[in-house]
């Protein structure tokens, strides 16, 4: 499988907030997908980039209403949507990507689970390949964000975020 990538300009906040939307959207239409096999999304980006904005709007669009935080200190927020569990991971804190597998997360990563991944490289070879990759980046206007598909998952969820991505942009 050859891995594709979509580059969009988020110009502020409420961009952020919409692409997680949009991928809250891409995700449930592969819902049958992920309760067969999962699905990983990694999170890069430098403090500050967005990337917990982009969960919250992601989880907002499945109908969470309470707070949604950063797993900063927790390293892990769980949610239950729909059929599917959804973990917000934040691997910030890490000193040696041996505390992945000491703190057991690889448990949570399979069949029927969403794994929002911040800071993947800090949990190194132990965290599951990304079917997704998000990078946000601070650009001059806002943010950068530049989308990867890695997987077969991955492809049908960037296909279906472009699909809504472009429907957003020709009602505006």
């Amino acid at each position: 499988m050859t891995d594709r990538a979509l580059s969009l300009d988020l110009p502020d906040e409420a961009a952020t907030t919409a692409l997680g939307a949009a991928l809250a959207r891409a995700l449930r239409d592969r819902e049958a997908s992920i309760r067969e096999r999962g699905c990983t999304v990694h999170l890069e980006g430098d403090l500050g980039a967005g990337k917990t904005t982009l969960v919250r709007g992601l989880l907002r669009e499945l109908g969470v209403t309470g707070a949604v935080k950063s797993p900063s200190y927790t390293l892990l927020e769980p949610y239950e949507v729909s059929r599917l569990h959804l973990y917000h991971f934040d691997f910030y804190r890490f000193k040696s990507p041996q505390e992945f597998s000491d703190a057991g997360f690889g448990e949570y990563f399979g069949p029927g689970a969403v794994c929002l991944a911040e800071w993947p490289a800090k949990a190194g070879e132990y965290l599951p390949e990304a079917d997704l990759r998000i990078a946000l980046q601070v650009a001059d206007a806002g943010r950068r964000a530049l989308v990867g598909a890695h997987t077969e998952i991955g492809t049908a969820c960037l296909d279906r975020l472009e699909t809504f991505l472009r429907e957003a942009r020709a009602g505006a």
